[in-house]
């Protein structure tokens, strides 16, 4: 079972606990039996105003079962994957759940909908229902957390009773279950105090007044339970509790206000000091308190407090919290009583809590202080310059930083500055940042004595930046030094850190296996991105992971190997949805190579849907070897589909890198004189080949293809003896070299070792589902598939694909015929002579004949019945 949260924090167990009830609390039978219903009802709302009693009136019940409660007390600005990362906890903390039951997500703002339906399977099966109750559910606001809610709940069936602790109205369908007949419901009206309960409360606070004096109270109040609390606390000490409290209400229009201000009166100054002060504060603990009060007292007030129900709430294990509007409306009275100190307790608190190892609520304190400087110091100090890119904190953090200004200048501030702009993939200026805070860390020296890491952690985050930019530039020489720099400082930082922070080696790894792929460094690539991909350290190395393992399967596909690269590119997708992460570009990579696969496989509809997928998901990051995969898979798609000019168009080999691309540039070269190909351009086919250096088996063979479409099967095979046999090379080049042979061996008269060439690709490409070298093979090869022999080695497979039918496979679709080229084909199908077809369309037997060629050009054909053939292929006539 995790012990942390999905921003890598120890689950609060306080957050799971029953809240307790203070002595002065008044048990009510009348709503108690309302609320025994919930055991009878899937959805049970619990609506109320702040201070109405809900939480304790839930507690008290729920205490009373004979069965656990799974309880969780939501907190503001709830999102999905924290949500369900602490209900998940609670169902494990009561019981409901085992520690091996359904992983915990790891990205706070995104739940994978498998989980939930693993989650509401597991509750659907259970002999009795497991009671969920989840307080304080008016701060979570997402509409999407309520989708998810009303699923579980709804699929849980009679597995799950949800108890809903709001303020507000939740934007579950609650209508449809009220008019089932499926909802328990106590609202705000019958959670107020009757006179006759609110007398046994005042009662309870060593307060007893008249019966007409507890009416006005009540009505004066609405039966509010704080209310009714706050003026007990306020009035039980005067010596006229009841002139006291008519006093009081005249005076003030709120009375929540009036109360509290009254309450904090009460307090010896001490105490008043400590409310005002540690008001700041989410959480507290005696020591912290003490910070911002600069004394030694805050252990025994803050019991004394929490002793006398007096709006501050015991967490357990020494913290405690405020009530919410006491809390708000204490820092309205610090600002009127100490303006300008506000700052300050922030100030005391970030460092305290430096000190304590609570980096969020350090830096959290530190950016509410304004002190960006402490801020993002403690941030690279701590080694967390990788969480702006791991998608556990990366969109608290750029939140939270983006409020810094440019008044704050220090290498920190710099580095993170860096940080931001890469991330955004604005290479420019994050870099000119990161330059000048790597000039200001040299005129710094590394103090030896102390047991901070200081300008160590500063430059190790310098090296993570710089081998990041050189990643987006593609300059695998930068990023080898970057990493080399980086080895040499991992010995200058304390090791705890780098336990702490394994992020850090997982995207050290993956930026340089990244460019070393760019370069064409296959083998160098795959060593780093091997060990990027083995990295530990579970959500926080997740996204490192995904990219490297869609890296790797890139690389395998641009060695022709189609399964590998699936596997692996599946692979990388199903550690990211196993961690409920939705990562910048690392899923992205992998859709791509998927969809590669596809077009090779001719599953045109599912590389397209891939594609429409990558591309519609969360801004990649600047990564040249993204885009270039993504425009040869693009490419490719369009060429399968005979968009020629197109596929031309998507490919682009001229990134604007520091270091070309060897591969891109092959692969740029390949679809481009595929293009030509198909609309009848032989020789600049041949010649953008010539351009790509001879040691791309794929463009070898490709070359070959164009020497046969210019007949000269000979020089065809010349190429392909000269092709080097060893190597990477898997059946995607292969295959398509095999075709090539055979169709040489054809053309040379011997369609027998054609065949046999034939049956040895079906071979090969069978284990593939490789279907795209036969399609793009041309006419010559339907004959030979059509015979006994090979027909049965491509059963149950090669017709799957698009299209279905392998006598009428989708050649390529050609350059678009004119209006009279069409009209002279129409009149060639009907049988006509190249006189009668001049005669009918009243031209010259030349002009005829020019049109004839024309047509056989763009069709790819030589004769008049293979033009009418292919013709009602591509649905012409």
């Amino acid at each position: 079972m995790s012990r942390v949260d999905p921003m890598g924090d120890p689950f609060l167990r306080t957050r799971f606990a029953l809240p307790t009830r203070p002595i002065t609390f008044l048990r009510r039978e009348r709503l108690v039996k309302h609320l025994g219903q919930a055991l009878l009802t899937p959805l049970t709302m619990i609506n109320g105003a702040a201070g109405a009693g809900k939480t304790l009136l839930v507690a008290d019940w729920a205490a009373g079962l004979r069965q656990p409660v799974a309880w969780f007390t939501a907190e503001a600005a709830q999102r999905p994957g924290m949500f369900w990362a602490y209900v998940l906890q609670a169902l494990r903390a009561s019981g409901v759940l085992t520690p091996s039951e359904l992983r915990c997500p790891a990205d706070a703002n995104w739940v994978d909908r498998k989980l939930l339906a693993g989650l509401a399977a597991e509750l659907s099966g259970r002999d009795r229902p497991a009671i969920v109750v989840l307080d304080e559910y008016d701060r979570v606001t997402a509409p999407e957390i309520a989708e998810q809610l009303e699923f579980v709940l709804h699929h849980a069936g009679p597995g799950m009773r949800l108890v809903l602790v709001t303020r507000t109205e939740p934007l579950l369908p609650v209508h449809r279950y009220r008019a089932a007949g499926d909802l328990t419901e106590i609202r705000n009206a019958e959670l107020a105090f009757t006179p006759e309960e609110a007398a046994v409360l005042l009662e309870l606070h060593g307060l007893r007044l008249p019966a007409h004096a507890v009416r006005a109270l009540v009505d004066r109040t609405g039966g509010w339970a704080a209310g009714l609390r706050l003026c007990a606390l306020a009035a039980r000490e005067n010596p006229d509790p009841e002139t006291y409290l008519k006093e009081f209400e005249a005076g003030r229009s709120t009375v929540a206000d009036y109360l509290l201000a009254e309450v904090l009166k009460r307090r010896t100054a001490e105490t008043q000091d400590l409310l005002l002060r540690v008001s700041v504060l989410e959480r507290l603990c005696p020591d912290l308190a003490n910070a911002l009060t600069e004394r030694t007292d805050a252990e025994p007030i803050l019991a004394e407090l929490h002793r006398e129900n007096a709006f501050v709430e015991d967490l357990g294990h020494s913290w405690y919290r405020l009530h919410p509007l006491f809390r708000e409306i204490l820092r309205a009275h610090l600002r009127v009583r100490s303006p300008g100190l506000e700052p300050e307790l922030h100030r005391r608190a970030a460092q305290w809590l430096l000190r304590s190892g609570f980096l969020p609520e350090t830096i959290a304190h530190g950016a509410a202080a304004g002190d960006w400087e402490f801020t993002a110091g403690a941030f690279v100090d701590d080694l967390a310059i990788g969480q702006l890119f791991t998608g556990l904190r990366r969109d608290d953090l750029a939140e939270l930083f983006s409020r810094m200004g440019p008044e704050a200048t220090s290498p920190a501030t710099d580095l993170v500055r860096a940080a931001r702009d890469l991330s955004q993939c604005d290479l420019d200026r994050g870099l000119a940042r990161l330059h000048h805070a790597e000039a200001s860390l040299a005129t710094e020296v590394l103090d030896p004595v102390t047991d901070m890491p200081g300008p160590a952690a500063a430059r190790l985050s310098c090296a993570l930046l710089e081998a990041l930019a050189a990643r987006m530039a593609g300059s695998p020489h930068k990023a080898e030094t970057a990493a080399e720099e980086a080895e040499e400082l991992q010995q200058a930082v304390p090791a705890h850190l780098l336990d702490q922070h394994p992020e850090l080696t997982a995207l050290l790894l993956t930026h340089l296996g990244s460019t070393r792929l760019w370069a064409g460094r296959f083998e160098d690539a795959r060593t780093a991105l091997t060990a990027a991909a083995g990295c530990s350290g579970g959500a926080s190395t997740a996204l490192p992971r995904e990219e490297s393992l869609g890296h790797l399967a890139l690389i395998d596909y641009l060695n022709g190997w189609l399964g590998r690269a699936e596997r692996k590119a599946l692979a990388a997708m199903t550690d990211s949805e196993r961690f409920s992460l939705c990562g910048p570009s690392g899923s992205d990579i992998g859709r791509v190579v998927l969809a590669a696969v596809a077009v090779d496989r001719n599953e045109l509809g599912q590389a397209q849907a891939l594609l429409d997928e990558a591309v519609g998901s969360r801004p990649p990051m600047r990564d040249p070897v993204m885009a270039a995969g993504r425009s040869i898979a693009t490419a490719r798609l369009l060429l399968a589909r005979g968009k020629t000019r197109a596929a031309l168009a998507a490919v682009d080999p001229a990134l604007s890198t520091d270091v070309a691309s060897p591969w891109a540039q092959a692969h740029a070269a390949l679809v481009a004189s595929a293009a030509h190909l198909a609309e009848g351009r032989v020789d600049l086919a041949a010649e953008v080949l010539r351009q790509v250096p001879d040691d791309q088996p794929a463009c070898v063979v490709e070359a070959a293809r164009a020497q046969l479409a210019a007949g000269r099967p000979a020089a065809a095979l010349d190429l392909l003896d000269r092709l080097r046999t060893e190597g990477p090379a898997g059946p995607a080049v292969t295959v398509r070299a095999t075709l090539a042979r055979a169709q040489a061996t054809l053309e040379a008269g011997d369609p027998a070792a054609a065949g046999k060439l034939v049956g040895q690709a079906l071979l090969e490409a069978r284990r593939e589902r490789l279907r795209r070298p036969f399609l793009e093979a041309g006419p010559w090869i339907r004959r030979l598939l059509g015979t006994a022999p090979l027909q049965a080695l491509a059963a149950d497979w090669f017709t799957t694909g698009e299209p279905p039918r392998l006598e009428a496979p989708a050649p390529l679709v050609v350059q678009e015929l004119s209006e009279r080229e069409h009209d002279v084909l129409e009149r060639l199908a009907q049988m006509m002579s190249t006189e009668e077809i001049a005669a009918d369309l009243c031209v010259s037997v030349n002009t005829v004949k020019t049109h004839l060629k024309s047509v056989y050009r763009k069709l790819a054909v030589n004769r008049r019945s293979e033009a009418v053939r292919r013709a009602r292929e591509l649905r012409l006539l």
